[in-house]
């Protein structure tokens, strides 16, 4: 079996597992919604991050509203998000961008998404897929990374080199959903520090099975 024969079947059964895990859990209505929904979740859950964007929402409905918001207002509505100065920074910065560039709409593009300040590719991927339907790569998040390199998938730390790897071994009509796949999995069983290789519908397909202490045959 080759390694992308190998990719394939990890995938299959991955949607067979999780038939329903196609899509961000981020909650949204418009891709401006997304993208500051995501920008948020740097560092966070996604639980906490649906926890305050209905106010922040329901305050800031436009590009030229965050833009030309209050930076201390805003920053009240996203402190629980964590780094708050910062993301507040990113959120008025790239809404600035979006009003003065783009019209005030956030734009369709990978290329255009990364001229973005805070818009790196996972987010633009993210924003592309869910948003537009637009599918250019895949995001890299931190359980992509994780299970990436447990499966074998490839042996690069940065997330641009893991998603090239993931591009040439996952076909492209997998890419979208192969992110969500793959951090349901990674939060239900293959987690960071105790990932359950006995309960692991992919331990006969990852190098890494059964390599951990706490769960060794």
């Amino acid at each position: 079996m080759d390694e992308r024969e190998r990719v394939g079947k990890v995938v299959a059964l991955l949607e067979k597992e999780y038939p329903l895990d196609k899509g961000t859990m981020l909650h949204w209505g418009t891709p401006l919604e997304l993208l500051v929904a995501t920008i948020l979740s740097a560092q966070s859950t996604d639980e906490q991050i649906n926890k305050l964007t209905p106010a922040l929402f329901k305050r800031y409905k436009t590009a030229a509203d965050y833009a030309n918001a209050d930076r201390a207002e805003l920053e009240t509505y996203v402190k629980s998000s964590g780094f708050f100065h910062r993301k507040a920074e990113l959120i008025q910065a790239a809404t600035r961008q979006i009003v003065d560039e783009f019209g005030g709409e956030v734009p369709r593009t990978m290329d255009e998404l990364l001229t973005l300040k805070g818009v790196a590719r996972k987010t633009a991927n993210l924003v592309l897929g869910n948003a537009y339907g637009i599918v250019e790569g895949i995001a890299v998040d931190t359980h992509v990374m994780r299970l990436s390199q447990r499966l074998g998938w490839s042996k690069e730390k940065d997330r641009d080199k893991i998603e090239r790897d993931l591009l040439t071994l996952i076909p492209r009509d997998k890419w979208f959903e192969v992110n969500y796949l793959l951090i349901t999995h990674g939060r239900k069983i293959c987690e960071a520090q105790r990932p359950a290789c006995t309960n692991c519908i992919l331990n006969n397909f990852c190098p890494s099975a059964f390599t951990f202490p706490h769960n060794r045959r």
